[in-house]
């Protein structure tokens, strides 16, 4: 009799043992490994984690935002799994139905995902500073700041008036996180990338350096929007500086003023006080007066071979220019081109 109580007692424990592990190992597969993110969404969700995020914050986030389902079994698994020490800042790609263990695996791995950073047609550093900003975390004071901190420039072995160059335009992928300073390193990655042994050689074979090619590509590039005859101009230019003539460079007026709406240079421009002021100061200007494009810098690195020292807008408004090599035959060129400005209305 006492036997057969055991093994009653035995049974009941043995079945009170395997109801016990199915519902908890049924527990521990919703709350690890049931969906809970997106339940009812299609596409994922950029999730932005700001530096300085503590775990309480992610977690308000995610449930706030209805990322999440069950705030109370991410919490549980977040904390099984040591996230709440060891939140990291970024950007996440949150998938529909993701289970708490894969999210909480990519946010503590810190698996973000990059965001792409274009930045073109650049004339200011407050201009740069705003679109290099606009998919960042990071403000566009912070790096404004850093863009005139001529301590921190000196160390990038730029000047004030040169840094512009660092930055080529393109479209570069960054994490969103990326601080100030991360965004000048990764700028200066780039810079040295493009400047290759080949470059270098180009650019000493024209009697520049690489900062000098920049303000060169500049002005070259604010001149024409026809990649096809920027290394033409080039040539005219680097033809000036060769016989010490005046580059006389319109754009660089239109800099100096910092009026970028004037159509037409008039000669009260021509008199300004700046170093920019090309028709009155011999060689190049200080720095750039925009950022030069890969197409720009190579057209001056590979600039026509030729004898024209004058160019003019063309009259037909095509944006195309007329070359001379001659100074009357110049003047015949810009008469005509001043005639169509004139008959346009444009002064």
């Amino acid at each position: 009799m006492q036997i057969e109580k055991r093994k009653k007692l035995l049974l009941v424990l043995l079945i009170s043992g395997s109801v016990l592990t199915i519902s908890m190992t049924f527990y521990f597969y919703q709350v690890f490994l049931s969906p809970n993110t997106l339940q009812d969404k299609k596409e994922p969700y950029l999730l932005k984690i700001p530096s300085g995020s503590v775990y309480t914050q992610v977690a308000d986030q995610l449930y706030e935002e209805k990322i999440i389902n069950d705030a109370l079994s991410f919490s549980f698994v977040a904390k099984l799994l040591g996230y709440q020490e060891l939140v990291k800042p970024g950007l996440y790609q949150v998938e529909p139905n993701m289970s708490n263990l894969d999210l909480v695996r990519m946010l503590r791995a810190g698996n973000q995902v990059p965001v792409q950073v274009t930045f073109n047609t650049i004339r200011t550093k407050e201009e740069l500073a705003e679109k290099i900003t606009a998919n960042l975390e990071v403000s566009e004071e912070q790096v404004l700041e850093l863009l005139q901190d001529s301590a921190y420039i000196r160390s990038l072995d730029f000047k004030e008036e040169t840094i512009l160059s660092l930055f080529i335009p393109n479209t570069y992928e960054f994490w969103w996180n990326t601080s100030a300073e991360g965004v000048f390193e990764r700028m200066n990655e780039e810079y040295q990338k493009f400047w290759t042994e080949e470059r270098k050689a180009k650019a000493a074979a024209l009697g520049l350096s690489p900062k000098e090619v920049s303000t060169l590509a500049s002005i070259v590039q604010a001149e024409s929007q026809k990649s096809d005859e920027r290394a033409r101009i080039a040539g005219v230019y680097l033809n000036r500086l060769r016989t010490q003539m005046p580059l006389q460079a319109d754009p660089t007026l239109v800099f100096a003023l910092g009026d970028f709406t004037l159509k037409r240079v008039l000669n009260v421009h021509k008199e300004i006080n700046s170093p920019y002021n090309t028709y009155l100061n011999q060689g190049l200007p200080p720095g750039p007066i925009n950022l030069p494009d890969i197409n720009s810098l190579d057209a001056v690195l590979n600039a026509e071979t030729h004898e024209y020292l004058y160019f003019c807008a063309k009259e037909d408004f095509s944006g195309y220019h007329s070359f001379a090599v001659s100074y009357n035959e110049h003047l015949n060129n810009a008469k005509r081109y001043q005639q169509a400005l004139n008959k346009a209305n444009i002064y």
